[in-house]
Formats: structure tokens, sequence, C-alpha cells
């Protein structure tokens, strides 16, 4: 039959008379299944029941898909007495799950109605078109499936005009952000715009009349709550009567209303009930999987709502708000979400509180920073609208005797002292909201009550940092983090000199100012929407123009090397100096290098024959520069242009400057060079053989220079001699005849103009 699909359920028998059992459904071949047509929610509940063989059937149920499912059986009170466990096959992959523990639980009822169940909490576990389940005893044997037991199956259909316009991979989860939820109650029929659909009566069981549960999820730590003076006096009773919205010292969120999500109001017809106020906020998690994408969060409410409802037997869903690991939030249970709506979720403690779930499963895996930080602004606006502190405490009055997960009794009219913010565990013996859930609520409180966590500056454009002070022309922009999600900042200030000169959003993270020329202080403040502040150290600014100056302009002398006719080895030198701090300094041309503040030289070459300029720029920390760009020319002057005394031979190899050089072994001979320059160097080849020469400058002898070497060398500089200026000088060479090696060759003089 064309658009049906038909669900089989068998049993297997299991060691110990536990049974297995499981539901499948045939493909369907209706577009729709997997379309984004609308589709109305659905309930398929599975009654288990078997005969003497053992084998199980159920008698085949007309259906389309499930993707939320749970367990329930006959007696609101009675505790299911084992683990259950289900597993699914994927309507995508046709491949089963692995096998899935649900949380059984859940907050009893504190006036259950006659005939409603128990049950599991809900698991998402997406399209799926197949089921097994399995009760297992604490002790690990297996028995007999509790009395009146059911696999209760939710197709959350497709409801929402938002749903309909995806691709058919999900929701757009901004589609499900602009309705926001009034602050008066929802107790209308279901809605008139095509956003709800009723589902068939015949696709879902009978249900006795929905009754007001309680199960949600408090985090206090173990030691956090202590006991207070008994009180005899009965908690304060709720109240039909639709109170007035007080205003709250923290903004609102944005909400998804229930009309967004696209819940059927037709199902939960009761009026809402209402609590006196607000003193306290208990975190769940839904025990769902994690693996959900935030495209289908809308259905994964709408199928927690429906089996609230009609699973549970409730008369509305239990939680007050729901949010998804993208921080969508949800209105919960009808009423109002600004006013003190008495909801379903944490037993013995729901007249003074408000309760707030996580979809998901937190024992092991860490509730994301979009979670928690929408759960902060929930519940400081909630608590906000009491006067009350997110990260204080408070005595509620106990609704019932119990004792919660870390074993602490409760005694029914007794207070108690609670965190403002608690979760579900602190109020019930349950391990909601899981281990990761619940050591993260230290970060909700302190993001819901303020102020900025976290904050410090990280960068400054437009200012060099030189030890502890940073150095600017005027301009600057400072950058800054924070651990507080943007969401719960108000504002930020940029301060100079302690005062306010530019106020920012509190989803920016960067502000521009222009200091006036002097020392300033600059911080940032961060302003918490609930008005508290925090300030970070202040750094510490100069703000100046002064350009750095070249006590030493750049200029180059000669040094010892090899030297070539296009590269003469050269020693390039200055000196900068700041009034403040120099930065450093640049050579930009005729090769690009940059030296620290302390450098003033740098062995560099130069090209012969032909002026270079040498340019380079010196900078101080707050960017101020100034350039010198001298330019000199190195000049080789042969041998040959010598004026000679004594006697010299001339040899020819390509190893020398110009392919000739000079050699003399007479005593007192001499080569005399006249330039006007700076610098010069006398260029020689050397051997094992070589001898020794004195050298004359002006007239008046210098040094004496042994030109042997271990190793035969061309080209060699082998002394030089700069002035501060450039003047005309004379360079004379002598042989000094040394013994056993008196011959010297001589291959040129360089100097620089």
């Amino acid at each position: 039959m064309k658009g049906r699909v038909w669900l089989t359920l068998g049993a297997v028998v299991l060691g110990g008379g536990g049974v297995v059992t499981y539901a499948v459904a045939s493909p369907s071949h209706d577009a729709g299944a997997h379309g984004r047509a609308k589709r109305p929610v659905k309930v398929f509940d599975l009654a288990l029941k078997g005969d003497a063989s053992g084998k199980r059937e159920l008698p085949r149920t007309e259906t389309k898909q499930f993707s939320l499912l749970g367990v329930s059986w006959t007696g609101a009170t009675k505790p299911l007495d084992g683990k259950a466990q289900v597993r699914t096959r994927s309507m995508e992959t046709g491949e089963w799950s692995a096998w899935h523990d649900l949380e059984v639980d859940a907050d009893p009822l504190e006036k259950p109605d006659q005939g409603v169940r128990g049950a599991s909490e809900p698991l998402w576990v997406g399209p799926s078109d197949g089921v097994e389940a399995q009760v297992v005893h604490a002790d690990g044997t297996t028995g007999v499936l509790p009395k009146g037991l059911e696999v209760n199956l939710v197709d959350p259909g497709v409801v929402t005009d938002a749903e309909t316009k995806t691709d058919g991979t999900g929701t757009d989860p901004a589609a499900f952000a602009v309705a926001e939820s009034t602050d008066t109650p929802t107790d209308s029929p279901a809605p008139t715009d095509g956003t709800t659909v009723t589902p068939d009566p015949t696709d879902t069981a009978t249900t006795t009349a929905p009754t007001e549960s309680a199960s949600a999820s408090p985090s206090t730590p173990a030691s956090t709550p202590a006991s207070v003076t008994p009180t005899t006096s009965a908690p304060a009773s709720p109240t039909a009567t639709t109170p007035t919205a007080p205003p709250s010292t923290a903004p609102k969120p944005p909400i998804t209303s229930r009309a967004g999500w696209g819940a059927d109001e037709s199902i939960s017809p009761d009026p809402s009930e209402y609590n006196a106020d607000v003193k306290a906020v208990f975190v769940h998690h839904t025990a769902e999987t994690n693996d959900y994408s935030c495209a289908d969060s809308a259905a994964i409410v709408r199928g927690i709502y429906t089996y609230h409802v009609k699973t549970n037997g409730w008369n509305d869903i239990g939680y007050n708000f729901l949010v998804d690991k993208c921080g969508t939030i949800f209105e919960g249970r009808k009423g109002g979400v600004g006013l003190p709506v008495l909801g379903a979720h944490t037993y013995g403690w729901n007249r003074e509180s408000t309760g707030i779930a996580v979809l998901g499963e937190y024992t092991s895996t860490s509730a994301s920073n979009a979670a928690l930080a929408s759960v902060a602004r929930i519940a400081a606006w909630k608590l906000g609208q009491y006067g009350a502190d997110p990260a204080g405490t408070v005595a509620l009055n106990a609704g019932a005797t119990q004792t919660n997960w870390f074993k602490k009794s409760f005694t029914a009219g007794t207070k108690y002292t609670f965190n403002r913010i608690s979760g579900h565990r602190d109020g019930y013996a349950t391990e909601c909201p899981g281990d990761k859930l619940y050591a993260q609520l230290a970060t909700i409180r302190a993001w819901a009550a303020g102020p900025v966590q976290g904050l410090k500056t990280t960068t400054v454009d437009g200012a060099g940092l030189s030890g502890t002070t940073y150095y600017t022309k005027g301009a600057i922009t400072l950058h800054w983090s924070a651990t507080t999600p943007s969401s719960l900042i108000k504002s930020y200030q940029l301060l100079v000199d302690g005062k306010a000169v530019t106020t920012v959003s509190g989803s920016t993270t960067s502000a521009a100012t222009t200091l006036a020329l002097g020392n300033h202080t600059v911080a940032v403040k961060a302003v918490h929407q609930s008005g508290k502040t925090t300030t970070t150290a202040a750094l510490n600014f100069v703000a100046e123009t002064t350009a750095p100056t070249f006590s030493t302009n750049p200029k180059l002398t000669l040094r010892t090397g090899t030297v070539n006719t296009t590269a003469v080895p050269v020693t390039l030198g200055w000196k900068a100096t700041d009034d403040k701090a120099l930065r450093y300094v640049k050579l930009l041309a005729p090769a690009t290098a940059t030296y620290g503040p302390t450098t003033t030289s740098s062995s560099r070459t130069a090209a012969s024959g032909k002026a270079t300029t040498w340019s380079m720029r010196a900078y101080d920390w707050a960017g101020n520069y100034r350039t010198s760009s001298p330019a000199f020319t190195p000049m080789i002057l042969q041998e040959s242009s010598a004026t000679k005394s004594g006697s010299w031979t001339t040899r020819s190899s390509s190893s020398y400057l110009g392919g000739k050089s000079y050699s003399s072994a007479s005593k007192n001979a001499s080569l005399t060079w006249t330039f006007t320059g700076r610098s010069a160097s006398w260029v020689v080849s050397r051997a094992s053989s070589s001898g020794q020469v004195y050298v004359y400058v002006d007239g008046t002898k210098v040094s004496t220079v042994d030109l042997k070497s271990s190793s035969t060398l061309y080209r060699q500089a082998i002394w030089t001699k700069s002035w501060s200026t450039s003047a005309k000088h004379t360079v004379k060479i002598v042989v000094v005849g040394t013994s056993g090696r008196p011959t010297i060759t001589t291959d040129g003089l360089v100097y620089i103009k």
C-alpha cells in the first residue's frame, strides 16, 4: 500500500526469562517521508504482550517513521526495576545502532492521577523505522518485562513553515529565532495558521487525563546545600490567576515561541498555573544523543513535548525552557515566558523555581559554550525579575520527603539552601544533568551574575611596545578578549587616563582613539548585562612625533678581503639616536637589511667605478622615522697608475685585477699613488714566499705589512686606512727586501671618493 509503513514487533527470550523486543517497519515509498512537506506529529505505543511461547507480536500499525522513543509502564510511582535499553534502525542507512541506555530515574508526579504511567526519559534517534528494546535487572540478570511495558515511538513530523522551506536536510536554526513568546498565557487551542497538525487519534494510545509531574536538573555541590531551621509551613501554592510579568535587571534573550517550534496546543488544553515568583533555576539535560543537527532542534522539542503529554500523561512539557547545543532557546511549558509558570521538572522544588533543559546527554561530554551562554542568559533574566543574584544561594521549601543524588535527605515543609542556579541532581536522586554539565554550572553562574570573566587586552595597533611602554604617534586601536560570551556583555569602554573616551557594544573586541602628545594610561572596562564592571590593567603609552636622528650619517669605509672589479669589500657604518626610544635602522638601498638599535656597522660589498646611494632609515617605537641617503664611489687604481722607483716586473694573469700586476724583489723599490678620497686599501697577491713592505701615508710611515701566506691568494685588500672626510692623500709602498723572501706582488690601490 503506497504511503504506508507496516511495523511488526517480535521478541527473543533471553536467559533468565528476559525478553528482547523489536519492531521493524518496512520501507515507505511516500515521497513525503524524505521531503519537507508538512507532516503531523504521531505517536505509536507498542504494547509488549506475549504468549506462552514467549513470542510477541504487535498488530501491524500504520506509520511512516519515528525519531524519538522511550519506554513506559503501568504505575506512575513505580520505578522500573532494572535498565531499559533500546536500539534503532536508521531510515537513511538501514543500519542498526548500538544499544542505548534509557534514563529511567525520571522524577515522579507529586500528585499523579489514576492511570498515569511511569516512563523513561525520551531518546532522540533521528528518522528510524525499526526498534529493539530490553530490560536488564540491576543484578545483571534478565527477567519478565514489567507489567504494561510499552515502547513509545514519536514521529515529530514537519509542522512549521520554517521546516518546509529547507532543502530536505533539516531546518535552518535561524528560522526558529524569529518568533518570540509574549508574557501572556498561551492556553488557546491549536493555531489556525497551519503551523500545527493534529495527529490522527488512531495512531496514539488512549491516555488518562494529563497531570503535572516533576522532572528536571539543578546544580549544587553536595557540600553546598545546607539545611536551615525547619519550618512547618507548607510550600506556597501556585495559582491559576495570571500574574504580571515583573521587569528584570537583565535583558530578555531571544526565545523561540511554542508556535515557532510547532507546539500542538490542542493536546494540552489545561490552563497554566503560576508560582508566586522564581527563586531558583534548575538545570537539566534531556538525556538524548548529542549527535543531532541544530536544524532538528524544533522537532526534538516537539517530540519531547508530545512524549511528556501522550506517554507520561502530563498536561504539558515539563521544562520551562529548552536550549540546543547551538544556543537557540525554546519556550517550554506554556503560560508566558516572562511569568513564574509552574513547571514539572524537579520533584519537590517546582513551586519556587524554573527549569531549563539542554538538549543532549552530558554525562561524558561537556555542553557547548553556546548552550551555556543561553542557559546563563535565561537564568539571569528570570532571576533578575525577582532581584536574585545568579551567583547567590537561596532557602527553598521542600515539597516532598526524599533524597538527592548526593544522598542528602530532605523533609517536606523544611527549608534547605541551594545555589540560585542548581542542577537537577541537587534536588532529586538523578544523574541529570550529567557529570560534565554539572561541572559547568559554576561557569553558568559566573556568566549569568557577572562581572565579565577573563577580560584582557591582546594587541595594540598603531604603537610599538618597548619594555612595559607603548610608543605611538597618536592614533591607536586596542584589541581585547573575554571568556564571558558577548551575549551577556552590555558594552565595553575604552579608558584613557581613567576616563571613558569611547563606548562599543558587547560583541565588539576593539576600539580606536587618538592620544594627545605625552604620557597616558589606557585600559578597557567591560560592563556586564547585570551592570557589574571589570577593568583590565592599565597600559602605559607615550605619544610623540619627534623623529630619530643620525648622529653619524651612513658612510662607507674599505675593509680587508678579496677584491673584484665588481665587488669591493666595504664596511657600512652609522649611528642613530632618538629622544625616546630607537627601535631599529633599515638599509633601504642598494640592498635591504634591518638592524637593532645598538648596531652601528655592517660588512657589505660595493660596486666599483660608479656612484651608489646607500639609503638608511631610522625608526623609533612610535613609528617616527628619518632617512639619510649618501652616495659613495669605490675606485680601483691599477699599479700602472702609480709613480714607481726601483726595479718592477709586470706579471700577467686572469687572477689579477685588470689581468696584470707588478712584482719586485728590489730593496727600497717603491710605488706611490695619489688620490682624493676618504678611505683606501692596498691590494696584493700573497704566497708562502711573499715578503714585506713599508707603508707611508702622506709622507709618514704608518705600517709594516707582511704579504706571506700559507696558501696562494689573489686580489687581497691587505691594508686599509680611512679618514673622517674626503681629502687628497698619497700612499707609498716600499719593498723591505726580506731575507729569503724579498719578493712582493702588488695589484693596485682602491679608494672611495
